[in-house]
């Protein structure tokens, strides 16, 4: 059974935590991983991009000059995407990205997720994750005890509005609950910090 190093809020090491293995001890596939990681990024782009095409530029159809005699290229409008100004060819216009994924693979990408994180032993356990008070220096100081000094994730089981702001402004350190976790933001993360409870209810929906 896979195992998790175990600490309290004082940032000492109590034991291990047993992972559930259909959790966090499969093979992670590669090939999920990769589409849920590129369908996570595609709903997050705006799709807002956009520009003028030619019809759409602000320009007089008027002919700039006639069409012999000049020695000049022949033109039949300012807005031509050719001119400086004109339209563009094949502009982007605004779109939706997203696309959903399969409930099945969604669910393989999260244990795949979670399994590579804890065969790499990046995942910690914390016996009760809670904060008496909205503390910034105290809870930077836990997390460097339990080994989060770069990109760290924090999971709690339920919204907690204390661990939330006592987080929000130590550099790369992010937080969220166990029902939102998604491979992205798991792999995008050096170190994995689960409080127990969110571990238990991580293993009851995914199992």
């Amino acid at each position: 059974m896979s195992k998790a190093k175990l600490f309290n809020m004082a940032g000492e090491q109590i034991g291990e935590y047993e992972l559930s293995d259909a959790i966090f001890g499969i093979e992670p596939n590669k090939s999920v991983l990769h589409d849920a990681v590129k369908n996570y990024l595609a709903n997050q782009r705006q799709g807002t991009q956009s520009a003028l095409t030619k019809g759409e530029v602000d320009y007089t159809t008027a002919k700039p000059w006639r069409q012999k005699g000049t020695g000049r290229a022949r033109a039949g409008y300012k807005g031509s995407p050719v001119w400086y100004h004109g339209g563009v060819a094949f502009a982007p216009k605004p779109r939706d990205y997203s696309y959903n994924l399969n409930k099945k693979v969604k669910k393989l990408a999260v244990k795949s997720a979670l399994s590579s994180k804890a065969g790499a032993d990046e995942i910690v356990v914390v016996d009760g994750l809670k904060l008496d008070a909205i503390k910034t220096k105290p809870f930077k100081s836990f997390l460097t005890k339990v080994g989060a000094t770069g990109k760290a994730l924090v999971i709690t089981a339920e919204h907690d509005e204390i661990v939330i702001k006592s987080a929000r402004n130590i550099p790369g350190v992010k937080t969220t609950m166990a029902s939102l976790i998604n491979p992205y933001m798991l792999l995008d993360n050096k170190l994995i910090v689960v409080d127990k409870a969110a571990v238990e209810k991580i293993q009851e929906v995914f199992a």
